[in-house]
């Protein structure tokens, strides 16, 4: 008979919130100073994603990327989540620019160098997916695209030219933190491989299309000036060049196959739909057209 998985059950009451992302929360209990526990939000607490988190982080480690170690997976409620180390003194790039806002340029540029860096690893192909065949999977099954826009997509990124390195997924600086002069990085669940652009596409669209939402400024900790000037100083040391104009082109481009394979891992909800739909027929009319 196949062997039943049993995980420890966690009793929220005896932990306390410190911190809130996109996709989860996390909580602090001190009896346990080493450990984080982290649950994500109800359209990702299952069994199945969160042992996705868990075993793509144990995976991550063992490219030399430094990540937070990931101890194991708990029940909390009807929910998942996972205990992982505690990293003490610890600040996201986000949350340094909201404390320091004059350090804004200064986080974008390491995030650009810690960035290349993830960049140029070598992943390991049979594990992760690729990321451009995942996109071109998401384009067969879209229902965020018009149909006379997806040959004009799919053409695009079939001309992606294929690469073998790491590539985060959800890069931006909310996902990078720093204690003492260690980095970390967190939230792996879309790690892949593939061209580096498609992280960077991610990162436009939070510093561009999504930077006049108020969610958006509370999730990054920034305002819509700083995630303005945070992608400037981004591209500009990304690129090496004082004109990242066709840098940023590109990135335009890459955002919309970023919402496209968004909407293929998390089928939206309705109202998301109609939401997704605007934002990639405004992409495509301004980057593919």
């Amino acid at each position: 008979m196949p062997q039943t998985t049993t995980y420890q059950s966690i009793d929220l009451s005896t932990w306390k919130q410190v911190g809130e992302g996109g996709n989860g929360i996390t909580y602090e209990n001190p009896d346990r100073p080493d450990v984080i526990l982290k649950v994500n939000k109800a359209h990702m607490s299952t069994l199945a994603i969160v042992q996705h988190e868990f075993e793509v982080s144990k995976a991550v480690e063992t490219f030399g990327l430094s990540v937070p170690k990931a101890f194991e997976i708990v029940k909390v409620g009807d929910a998942y989540g996972t205990l992982t180390q505690r990293i003490h003194g610890k600040k996201s790039l986000s949350r340094i620019c909201h404390d320091e806002p004059e350090r804004t340029e200064e986080m974008a540029r390491l995030l650009s160098q810690k960035g290349k860096e993830l960049h140029a690893t070598p992943c390991n192909t049979d594990v992760f997916p690729s990321r451009k065949e995942q996109t071109l999977k998401a384009l067969d099954q879209t229902s965020v695209v018009s149909r006379k826009d997806i040959p004009l997509i799919r053409s695009f990124v079939e001309t992606i030219p294929d690469v073998t390195t790491c590539v985060h997924g959800d890069f931006q600086s909310g996902n990078l933190i720093q204690s003492g002069d260690q980095f970390y990085w967190i939230d792996l669940d879309r790690f892949a491989y593939g061209n580096p652009m498609f992280d960077i596409g991610h990162l436009f669209q939070i510093c561009h299309d999504y930077a006049k939402m108020k969610q958006v400024h509370e999730i990054f900790h920034m305002s819509e000036d700083q995630l303005h000037r945070f992608w400037d100083a981004f591209a500009k040391d990304y690129t090496g060049k004082e004109d990242y104009s066709s840098f940023d082109r590109l990135a335009g481009k890459f955002a919309c196959l970023d919402i496209i394979h968004r909407s293929y891992l998390i089928p939206p909800t309705f109202v998301q739909k109609i939401f997704f739909r605007i934002q990639v027929n405004n992409l495509v009319k301004q980057y593919y057209k």
